[in-house]
């Protein structure tokens, strides 16, 4: 595949044609704007970037890069088409999807009249269903023709920046190619062949959703370093020293460790320090909004798990770990013991099983946390896996100690199974040990240290 076309001449889409040419395809850019056309085909970069100038005046001086408001003209003379137009915000936050719509319809339109199967490629940043809520049947209800057997939808996400966007899309650290059908990936996995940094395949909305999740958490990092320096400032301490010091530690802090979706945090170490910091920042007079945030969002992740247990109905209720984190007996501040007062609060019957906690061996800080909490636990706990489970209608797993075939033999088809490393309530009993044993993947499942 040779031939591509490129909807939206912005930022975005003049860096995308003008980097294909120089990876050798031939590029038409489509877009509404006749000026945007006229600068592309006479040789001029329609945005201001970093080295496009000299790409867009290659391609067009060897016949690589051209430009049209035509878009019949275009779908005929390629094969995959990029859609990288605008998608700002309305007032309200909502995204404004108008311009990733028309392009759609066009596109639509234009493949009524053509009799070759067609790739079209969603660059812009679209919200997770994206793809099969507005692109495919907007180009279904255009065309006439169906997703799967004349075109195919695909999600790229850009990760490109501004200031540095050419560099960026000719030397990626990730290039994400979504689609639900992999083989439609193919004509993707040839234009980015040979790409530096890692190529990862993944669906449709995944795709889409990781654009989102990158930007949210590079504005949180931001934040917290902001946040982290204003309050350095005020204690009189070197804030960049810190930071310095921080971003040093490649195990924990900039690393995959505590990245993954699972239970809330708990323990001796996490709580107590950060209200110990937000209280400083109270009494210095300093509005730190992200640092206060952090344990409210904490308490309604639990609140998410104990409601989701509730939502069963279910009354006989079998809790697998009690301690904050598998491997330990420390019962300080851990989420599952507030969940456990939580349920029985509500009237549920609970059965805990945790190998590593026995009341009798219990002692000091640890005992007294319990007996404080819930003075009544030790009717709750059981050495007994089998039992544990037997008695339960609902089996909620905290821990990931557990012999994931041990547990597929005990539980049966009728019991409902919910992950509280990520808390999904199912009834098939394969399905829910299958997503257990995807997300319990030692300490990183869960976000307690």
């Amino acid at each position: 595949m040779r031939n591509v076309s490129v909807f939206g001449l912005g930022y975005v889409g003049a860096v995308t044609a003008a980097c294909l040419t120089r990876c050798g395809y031939r590029v038409v850019g489509v877009d509404v704007s006749p000026q945007k056309v006229e600068m592309l085909g006479s040789g001029r970069a329609p945005v201001l970037e970093p080295g496009l100038q000299e790409l867009v005046a290659e391609g067009t001086k060897e016949g690589r890069l051209r430009a049209t408001t035509d878009t019949v003209t275009a779908i005929e003379q390629t094969d995959l088409s990029f859609i990288c137009v605008g998608t700002p915000s309305m007032h309200n936050g909502k995204l404004d999807l108008r311009s990733v719509e028309s392009s759609c319809r066009e596109i639509g339109k234009a493949l009524r009249r053509k009799n070759t199967f067609h790739w079209i490629v969603t660059r812009s940043t679209v919200l997770p269903g994206t793809g099969r809520s507005l692109v495919i049947p907007t180009v279904e209800a255009a065309s006439g023709k169906r997703e799967g057997v004349d075109f195919a939808v695909c999600s790229h996400p850009e990760f490109t920046r501004e200031g540095c966007a050419v560099a960026d899309f000719l030397n990626p650290s990730i290039t994400i190619l979504g689609s639900d059908d992999p083989s439609q990936l193919v004509p993707l996995r040839e234009i980015y062949d040979g790409f530096p940094g890692r190529i990862i395949e993944t669906s449709l909305s995944v795709a889409e959703m990781v654009k989102y999740t990158c930007n949210a958490f590079h504005a949180l990092k931001v934040v917290f370093a902001n946040e982290v320096g204003t309050i350095c400032e005020h204690l009189d301490v070197d804030g960049k020293a810190v930071m310095d010091i921080v971003t040093a530690d490649t195990k924990l802090n900039i690393s995959p460790a505590y990245l993954k979706p699972g239970g809330p945090f708990g323990g001796s170490c996490l709580p107590k320090d950060l209200r110990a910091i937000v209280y400083r920042a109270k009494q210095l007079d300093l509005d730190l909004p992200l640092l206060n945030s952090i344990v409210p969002s904490n308490d309604a992740h639990l609140e998410r798990e104990v409601e989701t247990i509730l939502a069963t109905r279910a009354k006989n209720i079998g809790v697998l770990g009690l301690s904050f984190k598998a491997g330990t007996d420390d019962l300080r501040e851990s989420p599952y013991v507030r969940l456990i007062k939580r349920l029985l609060g509500e009237g549920c019957n609970v059965q805990i099983w945790d190998p590593n906690v026995a009341l009798g061996r219990l002692s000091g800080s640890n005992r007294q946390f319990i007996e404080e909490e819930i003075p009544h636990i030790g009717a709750c706990l059981s050495d007994d896996l089998e039992k544990t489970i037997q008695n339960a209608d609902v089996v909620a797993i905290g821990t990931d100690i557990v012999d994931p075939a041990v547990l597929a033999a005990l539980i049966r088809s009728n019991q409902t199974v919910i992950n509280l490393h990520s808390p999904v309530s199912r009834n098939k009993t394969e399905f829910a040990l299958s997503h257990w044993q995807q997300t319990s993947q030692g300490p990183t499942a869960s976000l307690s240290i």
